[in-house]
């Protein structure tokens, strides 16, 4: 009952009429769709969505018996130039409407940084942080009832929403059905956390559980440079996602989960260690 897929720019370097086919094959039935990473030979600004396009899309994803799990749009809704947030909110409001038309039910988002590089600061974990984000994400969300799609938040360590309780506070205070969670495990960890990575889970599942709309499968290594976590294919680092996998098979019946970090040899070697510790659970 997972619907297991891949990020399409994680997979071999193909048109998309060519690339479908071979990710089908792998055994997979959905996709996470960033179309500026995915298709990077076509336009994609919001005067490039048009129902043509996303309807030329939508036949080619059923030819392959494929769904669109997520469409992603991951900019920064903290930016702090007024005139990059309403291109961005413009960027938004379109891939909402694309989406409606590619028969995709999600446009999936991290939460940002109160910075143009958009790179964790100290900054990130202000109140003032999160009050700018949460402003500037709620004409998003009317945005996404207004044509019945669902944005997923996705949190983030390094982001403004860095935990399950910031994101809490976010459902809450936006208010709407239409937006909930996108849960990417790995992505709440940092060398803080990671050695408590049980509670964090759990308290994620305690907190979000009724609103998590898909989940992010990846795996990470520990690392010298950088953040000291490095994000890698699921089944090939330390990760454990037997509990996760309970949760979603016991409460999420036909949940999208799209694989992340995977590079195409092994693909179809992280999708199957999924499968396999799903169907075990």
């Amino acid at each position: 009952m997972l619907q297991l897929g891949l990020r399409l720019h994680d997979a071999e370097k193909l048109p998309m009429e060519e690339l479908l086919p071979v990710i089908r094959k792998k055994g997979y039935t959905c996709a996470h769709l960033a179309l500026s990473k995915a298709m990077k030979d076509y336009p994609c600004g919001p005067e490039a969505l048009t129902p043509g396009y996303a309807h030329y899309l939508r036949r080619l994803f059923e030819k392959n018996e494929m769904d669109i799990a997520v469409l992603g749009n991951y900019l920064n809704l903290a930016h702090p130039d007024e005139a990059v947030i309403r291109a961005s909110l413009e960027k938004y409001y379109s891939h909402i409407r694309f989406a409606s038309l590619l028969g995709c039910g999600m446009v999936g988002t991290e939460t940002g940084a109160p910075n143009a590089e958009y790179r964790y600061c100290p900054e990130c974990r202000s109140e003032e942080a999160l009050a700018l984000f949460i402003r500037n994400l709620k004409p998003v969300v009317r945005c996404a009832e207004q044509f019945g799609v669902i944005l997923a938040i996705e949190p983030v360590a390094r982001h403004i929403v860095y935990n399950a309780k910031r994101a809490r506070i976010v459902l809450d205070e936006v208010g709407s059905h239409n937006l909930q969670i996108l849960f990417d495990p790995v992505n709440l960890l940092d060398l803080e956390n990671v050695d408590h990575r049980d509670e964090v889970f759990a308290e994620a599942i305690e907190l979000l559980g009724p609103d998590i709309a898909m989940v992010h499968f990846k795996d990470f290594v520990r690392v010298q440079e950088g953040y000291g976590l490095k994000a890698v294919g699921a089944g090939t680092g330390e990760m454990d996602f037997t509990p996760i996998m309970r949760y979603i098979k016991r409460e999420k019946p036909f949940i999208y989960g799209t694989l992340e970090n995977t590079t195409p040899e092994n693909a179809k070697l992280c999708g199957e260690k999924m499968r396999e510790l799903y169907e075990s659970v």
